[in-house]
């Protein structure tokens, strides 16, 4: 249910928002891992890489519009926090209606351009036909992504993190169940697998519209979905389109990687798809944990709770230390058993190992920059986070390139080239911090 967060002891309200996030997104993270040891186990090592390299443009266009959801929730946080109900309103009506039309645009010239988008990725001949059919049926079902997201960031936004876990949930069990069907039942390989993910999507967002007709009152606008504000449309944009553009550029700096790793041959490529969900287990939920600052952040700025600001910030900030640094000793101890999980090959294991075991020593830096980040966010300075992330991005891709055609490293240039975007990130963010603060307690 949607709840205040203007109010009560910070500490229990934050680990209370963040959990329901971070369970949601390891679910997502768990399902998407399953379609993976599926596809990699019943159809093959080539059905594999398919699915890897068509995974970055996917995710890339979903980042793109979270972005936006994000940005919006900022917005609909601030106003609920202010008890501006019928700004509020138009808010939510607005940022739906200009989300739904950029997604259908999106979808459609995605489909169309599919095949073109993955040869810039320098996919190998072998794998363009399956990743192309891949990317063309999550791309037709785009609609449902961004419908679940817009009403999961609203209901976040409105304090309610609970219940779109519980619609994940039940995304991800038909997911699984769709899975198993489509690509061992009715031999449909990866083209199976991605009709699955659509179908789950789709029961998703029918969930969010039983619920909110239900027990949202305040989501449940009926004729007023259909209310555009031009007014709200133009702060929607300011706020979604940096949203957007820096959770778009994360996923462009790993594109130059996937690119730069697609050189190194098709074991490194699979090593890379399979290395990039545990390493999505360790960051996304420091990414949750900024999204709850975030949240409880842009509540108490509409009420003008300073102090709460402040002390949400300290607290978010020291979950996010424990968190990296738990992370960390889970894939230091247990790289080898997590690699055969998604595969038997032995070189894919061997390196998706040493990766494992050197990026271990570094998830506590992505957790400072994502605390860092829910704080700007919060507290309505977008700009930084997006030049932050654009920093992180294009020094990780300049590091890639020199270790890998310059050094020699080979696969081990991936991991150091994060921890060289990490560091320039946080050395980035910090003047700013230590000079919005000062601003703000004057």
């Amino acid at each position: 249910m949607v709840q205040d967060l203007t109010k009560g002891k910070l500490t229990p309200l934050l680990i209370r928002f963040t959990i329901p996030l971070i369970l949601g997104n390891l679910l997502q993270l768990t399902y998407n891992a399953i379609d993976s040891i599926i596809v990699g186990r019943f159809v093959g090592s080539k059905a594999l890489a398919a699915v890897g390299t068509a995974n970055p443009i996917t995710t890339l266009i979903i980042l793109l519009l979270n972005g936006i959801t994000l940005g919006a929730g900022v917005l609909i946080g601030n106003l609920y926090g202010a008890q501006d109900y019928k700004r509020l309103e138009r808010q939510i009506s607005t940022a739906m209606i200009a989300g739904s039309l950029f997604t259908i645009v999106v979808s459609i010239l995605g489909f169309i351009f599919a095949k073109d988008l993955l040869l810039l990725l320098q996919v190998k001949s072998s794998v363009l036909h399956l990743a192309t059919g891949y990317l063309r049926i999550i791309l037709a079902g785009l609609i449902f992504t961004f419908t679940y997201n817009y009403f999961a960031s609203t209901l976040r936004a409105l304090g309610d993190s609970q219940s779109p876990l519980y619609f994940l949930a039940a995304s991800a069990i038909f997911n699984i169940i769709g899975d198993l069907f489509f690509v061992i039942v009715l031999k449909q390989g990866v083209h199976g697998a991605a009709i699955s993910t659509v179908i789950s999507e789709g029961l998703s967002v029918l969930l969010c519209l039983v619920y909110i007709k239900k027990k949202v009152p305040i989501l449940d606008l009926k004729k007023k979905w259909l209310v555009f504000d031009s007014k709200m449309l133009k702060k929607t944009i300011a706020y979604g389109s940096v949203t957007a553009l820096q959770q778009s550029t994360v996923q462009m700096g790993k594109l130059g990687i996937q690119t730069i790793v697609n050189t190194m041959g098709v074991p490194e490529m699979a090593a890379f798809n399979v290395v990039n969900r545990p390493d999505d287990f360790a960051i996304i939920p420091e990414q949750n944990i900024a999204h709850a600052m975030t949240a409880v952040m842009a509540q108490n700025k509409g009420a003008g709770e300073t102090k709460r600001i402040e002390a949400a910030f300290h607290i978010g900030l020291r979950i996010e230390f424990v968190y990296g640094i738990f992370s960390g000793l889970i894939f230091l101890f247990l790289a080898n058993p997590i690699m055969k999980i998604f595969t038997t090959d032995a070189k894919v294991i061997a390196l998706g190992e040493t990766y494992l075991h050197l990026i271990a020593f570094m998830y506590i830096l992505p957790g400072i920059t994502n605390g860092l980040q829910g704080y700007f966010r919060g507290t309505g300075d977008l700009k930084i986070t997006f030049f932050s992330s654009l920093l992180n991005m294009v020094m990780r891709v300049i590091s890639c390139a020199l270790f890998t055609f310059y050094f020699k490293l080979g696969f081990r240039s991936v991991p150091w080239s994060y921890l060289v975007g990490w560091i320039f990130m946080i050395l980035f963010e910090l003047p700013y911090l230590i000079s919005y603060r000062k601003k703000h307690k004057a």
